[in-house]
């Protein structure tokens, strides 16, 4: 990574961040901005999902419109849906625009009331903010990774609206989707609720979307907090000692199968061998999206990463191994939102581990980038809507700022 991009540095709101890169972001008009490879592919993935974005503001599986689906791609639903467009719109917010500034500033304003039209309609009870059900990324990341994504977004959103009654449109429906979520959490602490192959991933977007919403001030979510908080300790303690005819169990044997699908791999027997990953609706079975959920938990203060410096260190060095970063065996949307839980955690901790990792991650994805301008999975989560998004988000990490959780591991 070239050292004279701007970091901006801001704790508890976005919007100055999100200002600043307005004004210097993403459009490639800059002279320094042509000259980078990154920008030029910030830009043109940017560009393609602005392209594709839907009538309806939204965007779905493979784009907003059934005319830009790929042939041959299986779609698991028709129609836009909330959670890719709640994706699609954090590339917007991250790249250069707000609701009131920046090139694809109209764009960001339809998918925000996309989302928002969708959300007020839900019933106040239960966990959905839509009636859209079995689309890809709900397969994959839980039945409500819709309300995560959702949650995140407006909790970034609140505060930077146009107007007073923009900003408490933003603010009820956030807090709808904050009691939602409180209600929702499992007796573990935890969101891995089942009907999803890596809804760990789930759990960590609600966690994050919640620590957010706190430093806002637009919730109180201190107990729901705890409780994931202690989850994730929990999940990162060591493993208990693996008995001896567990450890000497052949890939493939009885057991292994209830890894989302990994049965027989490397991956999967690592697991059940050694590792503390748990074969249950929690978790698809691979590490790496586990330890990547910890790390950002754990990470999240400077408080946090002085009492958990032992636990990241031990996170941070599996990215050594490339088993462990390539996760299920090949690079999939689950991967992607993965190393974006990476990326925002050693971006905090900083030293050697953040600058090689951003750069190791910059090279595979200018690499792993479509003429187009997107990216898709090459597992599960295929859809190049989400995947593209994530990728973007993953690019611009080293240049954007995310509010800083005011929430820590520890007793205050």
């Amino acid at each position: 990574m070239s050292s004279n991009r701007t970091r901006v540095l801001v704790t508890g709101v976005a919007a100055a961040a999100i200002g600043f890169y307005a004004e210097i972001g993403f459009s490639g008009e800059k002279d320094s901005a042509k000259n980078d490879p990154v920008n030029a592919a910030v830009v043109k993935g940017v560009k393609w999902l602005v392209a594709v974005q839907g009538k309806d503001g939204g965007w779905g599986q493979d784009g907003g419109e059934t005319s830009y689906v790929r042939q041959g791609e299986r779609l698991e639903s028709n129609g836009n849906d909330v959670a890719n467009t709640a994706v699609a719109a954090e590339v917007l917010l991250h790249s250069g625009n707000s609701m009131t500034r920046g090139e694809f500033r109209e764009a960001l304003q339809r998918a925000v009331d996309f989302i928002l039209k969708q959300v007020e309609q839900s019933p106040v009870e239960g966990l959905a903010v839509t009636k859209q059900q079995g689309t890809q990324i709900q397969r994959k990341l839980g039945p409500f990774i819709d309300t995560f994504l959702t949650s995140k977004l407006l909790a970034e959103l609140d505060g930077t609206m146009a107007d007073a009654k923009a900003n408490a449109r933003v603010r009820q429906d956030l807090q709808k989707c904050v009691a939602k979520i409180e209600k929702a959490q499992l007796k573990d602490g935890s969101w891995n609720i089942s009907g999803g192959w890596a809804p760990i991933l789930g759990t960590s977007m609600a966690s994050q979307s919640l620590a957010i919403a706190q430093s806002k001030g637009a919730a109180m979510t201190g107990v729901a907090m705890a409780r994931v908080e202690e989850y994730t300790m929990r999940s990162a303690a060591p493993p208990p000692p693996v008995a001896p005819a567990l450890a000497d169990m052949p890939p493939g044997s009885a057991g292994v199968a209830g890894a989302g699908g990994a049965a027989g791999s490397a991956a999967a027997r690592r697991i059940m061998v050694g590792g503390s990953v748990s074969l249950s609706a929690g978790s698809a079975g691979v590490p790496l999206y586990k330890k990547a959920q910890e790390l950002e938990q754990l990470s999240r203060t400077e408080k946090d990463r002085k009492t958990n410096a032992k636990q990241i260190q031990e996170i941070t060095g599996q990215l050594s191994d490339a088993e462990f970063v390539t996760g299920f065996g090949s690079i999939g949307g689950e991967e992607f939102f993965s190393y974006l839980n990476i990326s925002e955690s050693l971006r905090r901790t900083g030293g050697a581990e953040w600058k090689k990792w951003n750069g190791d991650m910059t090279a595979k994805l200018l690499k792993l980038q479509n003429e187009d301008g997107t990216w898709a999975g090459h597992h599960c989560i295929t859809g190049r809507v989400a995947v593209t998004g994530a990728a973007i988000l993953l690019l611009t990490a080293d240049r954007e700022a995310v509010p800083a959780a005011q929430t820590s591991l520890t007793k205050r």
